[in-house]
This record gives C-alpha cells, structure tokens and sequence, in this order.
C-alpha cells in the first residue's frame, strides 16, 4: 500500500485531508511539525511527502532537503498559501515534485499525488526487496457535484451545456467568484465525446511567472537550474481530453502568445527540448473578469480572446437563482455528512429563514463552506440558527423582488418534483426543501395530481 506523511500544523484541515487520502486507500500518518517529521522519516519509509511550507518549529523547504538527502526518490509535494509562492518556487528547484496552493479541496490533489506516484517508480530504499510495487490511488467515483436545479436560470444554464458538450468548441464561462464555474467545466467535459479522458484544471492565478512555461509545456530534466526530473506539462497531461484554464485573465502576455500557439498549431514544445509534441485537447476556459474590456484595454490578446470565446456561458450568481438556494444546501450537507462523518438531516426552520435573508456574495463557494461548517457544529439532527454566521444569522430581508417564494416560481411543478426526488419521496423532508409547511405541500400535490 502507498504510504503517504502529511506534516501539517493545522490540526483541522490536516485530520480531514489525512481522512480523505485513508478513504481512497492510502496508509497515512500525520504530524504537526518538523520535529515529528523528522522522527518518522527515521523509522518508516514513504512514497510521498505533503508538508505545508509553514511549520511552527521549521519549514517544509528543510523537510524537502532532509527528503531528498536520504532518499532522492521519495516525492514531496508542497503545501502553501498564495502569499507563499516564492517559497514554492525555491522547493521547486532544490527537488520538489510540485506544489498545491492554500486552501484547496482534498480532491484536487488527487491528480497531483497519482502523478507523482507514477513519476517515482523506484521503491524507497529502506522497502524490502519482496515489497509490493508501489499502488495506483483508488478509483474515485465520478464527481457528481453539478447540481442542476429548476430555477430559469439554472435550466437554461443546463441547455448551454448539453447544447456544446458534444461539440469540440472552445467554450469561455463567465460569472461571479464561487458560482462554480469549474463545476461547469466538468458537466461541458463529462456529457462530451472525451468523457473517458483526462480532465485537467488549472488556475493561471496561482501559476508564477518564472515557472509558467513549465508548468504548461513542461520541462526536461536539466533545461533550467532546479529541473532535477522531466516535468509533464498540462497540455500534455490532458492529452485526448479537456484542458481547463480558470481566471485565464490573469495569463501573462508573454504567456498568451505561447498558448495560442499552442492551439492553433495543435503542438508543444517542452522547456529544454528541440521536440514538438502533437497534442490533442479541448479547452475550456473561465474568468470573473470583463475579458472583452481587458482586449479594448489592450491587456488581452483580440486573437486569443476569439479563440478561446467560440462559445460562451454565462453561469448564474445564486441571488439569480433563488428558488435553487435549498436543493444546494441539502447537496453541501450530504457532502459534508460524509466528509465528516455526521448525520445531520436537514436545517431548522429559523435557519431556512436566514438563508433567504442573506445575499449570499461568495455564492455557491460561500453556501458550501458555511453548511460544513454549521454541520460540524451541529450536536442536533437539525442546523439550528446559532451555529450560523453572524452576518447570515442576522440579514434582514428588505429586498421584496428577490423573494424565494415558491410560488412565484414558473417552473413549481418541476420544484415540487426534484424536491421529492431529493428527498427520496419524505414528504416532510422535501417540505423543508421548498421552504413550506407539509399542508401547503399535500395541497400542491393535490393541485399537480403528484401520486408517491
């Protein structure tokens, strides 16, 4: 079994990554400093290392070194907050495999963990010679977080994407932060003819200017001062299947005339190789950002920018799609039942209450983590408002137009039904889903001739 340390300070988020790594069959231990670190590299050797940049006694750029110094085979990848990218940069060149930016799902770093377990064939020398070789991570089931929802919003968002996913068009998404623009992404990839194949998502924020070309194109072993290994690129990571690019208004000029090359002569060309590789991708791409104003400012390239935009979609805020706002919070608390391990069912009526009050500006990213967060809190089956958010316990709903009534709803039959559908048929259950009382819902189904 792939045997993984995760040097860690924050207790918290380190416990929940080392449990999502143990479900996906991995063996795991943990440690909150460089001390405790140091100790179990003495004693059991390891196929790969997470450890966070910032370590309350040291940091993880001498936890890289002590690595590589007893084994140069053992892959370390390093954890650290945007504010840290510098510190990134050196781990890269004295030895690091990669490194993951702050905060960050467990599950985005699954592509990076199998990467660097396929890099590093060699077993750690103080493995046994009748040792296994090392294992592939456990197949994850396909992600399923796109929520469709029966506002009109989210059905036409729906039609979008199965409109182009069959196509081989560029798409460009647009909407606000935390709308789930790379959820998206994944349905546009998902419903496509590449299904099968990989799914590559980047962040063109997160990616420094010196390492960008690398990062994109990868490198050979030797091409620059720190490039102790071949480095496979994204492009050709995501060969056969979708490449995504989000906040892809952030790319450097520089940097945007070597990917419309790129997709305009289908090759690349790695860092340090006289070789071009063909490769064969879809690329979608998302922005918070005004992109067509960022091309009459002159800060986006007119070509790339068409190139990327043969189709565009706009993804809904979640104050345009109201009538959504509980089916995505019985999704996020399932989600986080599991995660957590809790069995919370449902949200007070005092809390629903406050959900509509609130404008929700972080969107889909801030409902998500607040309903974690009120689940792990939760002593009771039910989210009381005290394990609420000051400011989402507290909102006022002064805005009459943004209502979430039912029943100004056009599509209510459609609601109804998904609700039910949610609810596994618990009529209670699906109640709390609408934001109505039972009496009000048996009625509906009277009304629309509903038979459970």
């Amino acid at each position: 079994m792939t045997r993984i340390l995760i040097v860690e300070d924050d207790v918290p988020f380190g416990t929940m990554l080392k449990t999502f790594l143990i479900k996906r069959d991995y063996e795991v231990e943990l440690v909150f400093s460089g001390l405790e670190a140091f100790k179990k590299l003495k004693e059991t050797a390891f196929n790969l290392i997470l450890s966070d940049v910032r370590l309350p006694d040291t940091n993880g750029l001498d936890v890289l070194k002590k690595v590589k110094a007893e084994n140069a085979e053992t892959q370390v990848i390093i954890m650290t907050s945007y504010a840290e990218i510098s510190m990134a940069v050196e781990a890269m060149k004295i030895g690091a495999f990669d490194y993951v930016s702050k905060p960050f799902r467990p599950e985005s770093i699954l592509q990076t963990i199998e990467n660097a377990l396929t890099h590093t064939q060699v077993k750690p020398e103080k493995e046994k010679k009748q040792a296994k070789p090392l294992s592939k991570p456990a197949a994850t089931p396909k992600e399923t977080s796109f929520v469709k929802g029966v506002s009109e919003a989210a059905l036409k968002l729906s039609d979008y994407i199965q409109l182009v996913a069959p196509t081989n068009m560029s798409v460009l998404i647009m909407g606000e932060s935390g709308t789930g623009k790379e959820q998206v992404a994944k349905s546009i990839h998902e419903q496509s003819k590449r299904a099968g194949e990989p799914f590559i998502a980047v962040d063109c924020g997160a990616i420094p200017r010196e390492l960008a070309s690398s990062e994109f194109f990868g490198h050979l072993k030797g091409s620059f001062t720190g490039a102790i290994n071949d480095k496979t690129g994204h492009f050709e990571a995501a060969n056969g299947g979708t490449l995504f690019l989000d906040e892809i208004g952030n790319l450097s000029y520089e940097l945007q005339v070597q990917l419309l090359r790129a997709l305009q002569e289908r090759k690349i060309k790695p860092v340090g190789s006289n070789n071009e590789l063909h490769v064969d991708i879809r690329v979608i791409t998302a922005t918070n950002e005004d992109l067509a104003q960022a091309v009459k400012d002159g800060e986006f390239r007119e070509d790339l920018y068409h190139r990327l935009n043969e189709f565009s979609i706009k993804v809904p805020s979640l104050k345009e799609r109201k009538e959504d706002l509980m089916l995505f919070a019985e999704y996020f608390l399932d989600e986080a039942n599991t995660e957590l391990e809790k069995n919370v069912i449902g949200f007070t009526e005092s809390a629903i209450e406050a959900f509509k009050n609130y404008n929700w500006p972080g969107n889909l990213r801030e409902l998500k983590n607040m309903v974690k967060r009120a689940a792990l809190l939760t002593q009771d089956e039910m989210i009381p408002l005290k394990v609420l958010p000051y400011e989402i316990a507290t909102a006022n709903h002064t805005n009459t137009e943004t209502e979430y009534g039912l029943f100004k709803n056009k599509n209510e039959e459609q609601l109804i039904l998904d609700a039910l559908e949610r609810s596994g048929g618990n009529k209670s259950k699906a109640a709390r889903l609408l934001s109505i009382d039972r009496k009000t819902l048996y009625n509906k189904l009277k009304q629309y001739n509903i038979k459970l």
